[in-house]
């Protein structure tokens, strides 16, 4: 078993020599590495607004973790299982409600109510062991059908009409947070950041010096950037890889981007990156975007990038070769170039 926790994105953001250093400050939330990093303040003014942002995504990783004991994520779980109602807070509720939304926009692709699948696989640990579910218990889980459409919202009460729904929140989770993160440091006066949670990233003004903040996007294969893009204001940026959470067994690849139409876990695609357009939801957008564009493949993912509101998107499939939007050609500097790029209708 080979577990590779890099994430999808390199945060490459150094600022301009003649500028003070941004403030920057490291954590490890949501089973990877969350970094801040604010410019154009004196730190006694960027410190604690960094150390809100870091303690609401400690909070949050525990209220949402999907098998930790204790947390809103598994007690919502048991209510579920049981045929019962569980009391939500409202924040959850409304993170739930735009799982339902991002569900039906991605047809499917994307769904957070597939947990029992995720389990089954054995992603819902700390490290990964080889597995090989029993297709039985594969077909069971398929043949229930759960959906986040399922749920049943009655005040501060939600329940399920399917027993089989397991929540896990994994692939909103980041996303949701990096929109909280925004609110929380703008709301502290910072107007200058870049903020990257497990790889999404997301852009808050500009550098002091009026450049754009610049990222770098993780080569699949390698421990280096592949390519470097600079963020707008609001913008966010993410990616779906099979490099970030798998395991290999009898030389197969299978990574924790599970297909909710066959629970299949072949890693068919290397990466898949989107860059959301600046809005309320940029971060969560960056999050779930790249999930069904992924699943997708070359083929279809200009439609369903369509669908999820994304212009800029770059795919690389199993050999290597790059299918990529061409809005985000224009902007994107290659530090790696793929022997095939292929602009995606």
């Amino acid at each position: 078993m080979r577990r590779v926790l890099l994430p999808a994105l390199l945060f490459l953001a150094a600022a301009c020599s003649r500028e003070p250093a941004p403030y920057r400050q490291e954590s490890y939330v949501f089973g990877t590495r969350v970094e801040i990093s604010v410019a154009g303040l004196p730190e006694a003014r960027a410190k604690p607004a960094v150390a809100a942002v870091l303690a609401d995504l400690d909070a949050l990783n525990s209220r949402l973790h999907a098998w930790q004991a204790g947390s809103e994520v598994m007690a919502l779980n048991a209510a579920f299982a049981a045929g019962k109602a569980a009391t939500v807070a409202p924040d959850v509720q409304a993170l739930l409600r735009r799982g339902q939304y991002y569900e039906t926009a991605s047809g499917g692709l994307f769904s957070p109510a597939i947990g029992q699948l995720i389990g089954l696989w054995g992603f819902h640990a700390d490290s990964y062991m080889p597995v090989s579910p029993e297709p039985a218990r594969i077909k069971a889980l398929l043949a229930a059908r759960p959906a986040m459409s399922d749920l049943v919202f009655d005040g501060a009460k939600v329940s399920s009409r399917n027993t089989a729904l397991v929540l896990d929140l994994g692939g909103i989770a980041k996303g949701w947070a990096l929109d909280r993160a925004r609110t929380r440091l703008q709301g502290a006066g910072v107007t200058s950041a870049l903020i990257n949670i497990g790889g999404n990233v997301m852009a808050l003004g500009s550098k002091p010096d009026g450049e754009p903040w610049r990222v770098g996007i993780q080569h699949p294969r390698k421990n280096e950037a592949l390519a470097m893009v600079e963020l707008a204001d609001g913008e966010a940026i993410g990616t779906s890889g099979d490099y970030q959470r798998y395991f290999e067994l009898n030389g197969q690849r299978h990574c924790h981007l599970i297909d909710p139409r066959d629970g299949n876990t072949d890693c068919r695609m290397q990466a898949a990156t989107v860059i959301a357009p600046a809005g309320p939801e940029a971060g969560l957008v960056s999050d779930v975007a790249s999930k069904p564009l992924y699943l997708a493949g070359p083929t279809h993912a200009a439609a369903y990038a369509r669908r999820m509101g994304v212009r800029d998107i770059l795919l690389l499939d199993e050999a290597g070769r790059a299918w990529i939007s061409p809005s985000l050609s224009q902007r994107l500097h290659w530090l790696t170039k793929p022997q095939q790029i292929t602009l995606l209708e």
